[in-house]
């Protein structure tokens, strides 16, 4: 099995078959997500002091803080499943 590695920005890297949602930080819900991840322990903050853009939901249960937007690792993401399905000779 290969793993596939996506960047989240500031060359901050997640396995992409890891990753289980990708949503905007905005709504409350997420905002209690965020909370109780760093109450647990749980919460990766990969935003370097910006503004959080994208909350990354990994299937450990961690949650990792970027400071891209979520249509852009979104976008990192379906290029990357592009990528494999084409065959190298």
């Amino acid at each position: 099995m290969e793993i596939k590695l996506i960047n989240i920005g500031f060359g901050n890297i997640v396995a992409a078959n890891r990753i289980v949602a990708i949503v905007s930080p905005d709504s409350a819900p997420i905002k209690r997500i965020i909370l109780e991840s760093r109450e647990k322990g749980m919460l990766i903050d990969a935003t370097y002091g910006r503004r959080t853009r994208a909350v990354v939901i990994v299937d450990s249960g961690h949650v990792v803080l970027s400071a891209v937007q979520p249509e852009t690792v979104a976008h990192r993401l379906a290029a990357k499943e592009s990528q494999q399905g084409e065959v190298v000779e």
